[in-house]
């Protein structure tokens, strides 16, 4: 016999993870994640994991700011410490798009955050080493920093379990099981489970189970990379950033590391095949970059690299929404590497919508899908000229 659930989610990464933990905390028992390999397998625990405010729209704001608030409640909340790393942020834009970063933080200040405009000599006060040679426009949040992506999914999905959730870890999802335009389960390669909702957060693997249900949101997989290197000398790091000058984003990492990305990606990866260590020519050009914002890390020694997997969408936003033509199919789809830091908050606002019919923490209407399928891409009034953005942002 069929296995039941009231709600399966497909995917034990953060998104998963933290629907899990508020469906819970909403008195949804009967929950089941599943993951096919093990808890922030995918891009969750490849993540830079950047707790950032600074979007320049304010819909992920919200669910930014939201999550923020949840991150620093945790202990209270989860009943684990803390996984964020309160550093401070600080947004560098080229001088040409100064007009731009003013006007998103006065939006960001309208919504909430902590922000304001520096001026160089304000960012070298907080952070001596730093390079500000090319004259960037600045915009810090005093409140942000990063968090560590593996104990964030692991306390939702604990705290989940307690409540009553179930995790089977070591099981793909073969295919939603559906009759009409009704969800009735998922087929697994543990057997078949009956479940009235579904809930889709496969990460990278997402359109070998949408395709079978006609769904094509032009979701495409990339491979992108992260490198570790070691502080040389007396050098420290204070602040997490994102550069959209040099296209690139860095943090600390622990007492002695920097934690950094270039903001390139090969796309049409295989997630199964991909190779997760980094690859030998990304090293050099990732720390001469980084040496243009600090040069003494121009011989800094390599500690580490990895690559991971994440699915794009094809306006860069991700989609949040009971998908069209399936009722009882809800999904967090083509994150396009941004939404860690908002994966307390997308939580938070599925599981409202699942148990309360609508979500009240946050509109979710901008992340539907239907503005991919109807050809309609959301695009913000800016990027401050940047590429899509990587996994770690």
């Amino acid at each position: 016999m069929a296995e039941r659930a009231d709600v399966v989610i497909v995917g034990a990464g953060v998104n998963g993870a933290s629907l899990a933990f508020h469906l819970t905390a909403l008195g949804v028992r009967n929950v089941l994640v599943i993951e096919q390999r093990y808890i922030a397998a995918g891009a969750t625990g490849k993540s830079g994991a950047l707790v950032r405010m600074h979007y320049t729209n304010p819909h992920e704001t919200a669910l930014a700011l939201a999550s923020l608030r949840q991150f620093q409640a945790w202990p209270d909340l989860v009943g684990t410490p803390s996984p964020l790393v309160r550093t401070g942020f600080v947004q560098l834009v080229p001088r040409s798009y100064a007009d731009d970063l003013r006007s998103t933080v006065a939006m960001l200040r309208d919504v909430g955050v902590d922000t304001v405009l520096l001026t160089a000599d304000e960012l070298r006060e907080l952070e001596p080493a730093i390079a500000l040679d090319d004259d960037p426009a600045i915009a810090y949040e005093p409140e942000s920093g990063y968090a560590d992506p593996y104990a964030t999914a692991w306390g939702f999905l604990t705290r989940a379990q307690e409540r009553g959730a179930r995790l089977w870890e070591g099981v793909t999802v073969l295919g939603v099981r559906h009759h009409g335009d009704r969800v009735l389960g998922v087929e697994t390669t543990r057997g078949p489970v009956d479940a009235p909702i579904v809930v889709l957060a496969p990460g990278a693997w997402a359109n070998r189970l949408l395709q079978p249900l006609g769904i094509d949101l032009g979701l495409e997989p990339h491979r992108v990379q992260v490198v570790l290197f070691r502080w040389p000398g007396t050098f420290h790091q204070r602040l997490t950033y994102i550069d959209a000058g040099l296209n690139l984003w860095f943090r600390p990492e622990g007492t002695n590391l920097t934690l950094s990305g270039v903001e390139v990606a090969v796309r049409n990866a295989d997630p199964d095949t991909y190779q997760e260590t980094g690859d030998a020519e990304f090293v050099n050009p990732t720390r001469q970059t980084l040496a243009r914002r600090f040069p003494a890390l121009a011989a800094a020694p390599l500690r580490g690299s990895w690559a991971g997997i994440i699915m794009m969408s094809p306006d860069g936003h991700p989609i949040i929404d009971q998908l069209p033509g399936y009722q009882g199919l809800f999904a967090i789809l083509g994150d396009s590497g941004t939404s860690f830091k908002t994966a307390p908050a997308i939580g938070r606002c599925l599981a409202e919508w699942i148990v309360e019919g609508q979500p009240r923490t946050v509109d979710l209407t901008p992340f539907s899908a239907r503005r991919l399928l109807e050809g309609r891409p959301w695009r913000d009034p800016t990027n401050y000229g940047r590429v899509r953005p990587t996994i770690s942002r």
